[in-house]
């Protein structure tokens, strides 16, 4: 456990500069994020490189949740290096992974989800979100903290921003209904910093 916290560490002290210096991203109410305890921060998709801007957002570790063919291609290493948790798109409510992101709330971690279980390549502002982060929140009495994120991963691109809303208690029966609150939270951060 010591080897994965100094590996992801190393890998941070790395590769987190190069990233801010290379697209300067603008963070906005990263505060909002507690230094300690659980927390799951879910945000809309956008890019390949978006776990990497919310990592920068906070000294945290945060297991970001990821799809299974990163972790076997050649870069693979670096995927397990993060401490991201693989998704298995084919596996039905992908129990692992849920098992997974469990596990690691109960250690008063945090977890990264991003609820549109895939990039967005349409004009809708937002696919349909996925159940997994409201379950996981009312199953581990856990605040999720919505995030959008904007702009262009471009050298130098002085739009990119990621902006972090306000925490969200899911303390609603309905699952469907908890999951509406979270995709209204994500769509008005959206909605309120296009560039």
């Amino acid at each position: 456990m010591m080897l994965e916290n100094a590996a992801y560490q190393i890998c941070r002290f790395l590769f987190a500069p190069v990233f801010r210096m290379y697209f300067q991203p603008v963070i906005v109410n990263n505060e909002r994020i507690p230094e300690k305890g659980r927390v799951i921060l879910a945000g809309n998709h956008k890019h390949a490189l978006d776990p990497i801007l919310v990592d920068c957002s906070t000294r945290r570790t945060v297991h970001t949740l990821a799809k299974s063919e990163l972790f076997e291609g050649p870069f693979g290493f670096f995927f397990r290096m993060i401490k991201a948790i693989p998704v298995y798109l084919e596996a039905p409510g992908n129990p692992a992974a849920y098992a997974s992101a469990r596990k690691v709330l109960q250690n008063e971690e945090a977890v990264n989800i991003s609820p549109e279980a895939a990039r967005n390549y349409t004009d809708q502002i937002l696919l349909p979100f996925k159940t997994g982060a409201v379950r996981l929140a009312r199953e581990t009495d856990t605040l999720i903290l919505p995030y959008c994120i904007v702009g262009d991963y471009r050298f130098l691109s002085k739009n990119l921003k990621i902006v972090f809303g306000t925490p969200l208690a899911i303390d609603e029966d309905d699952v469907k209904a908890a999951n509406q609150k979270l995709y209204q939270a994500v769509e008005e951060l959206l909605k309120e910093n296009q560039p």
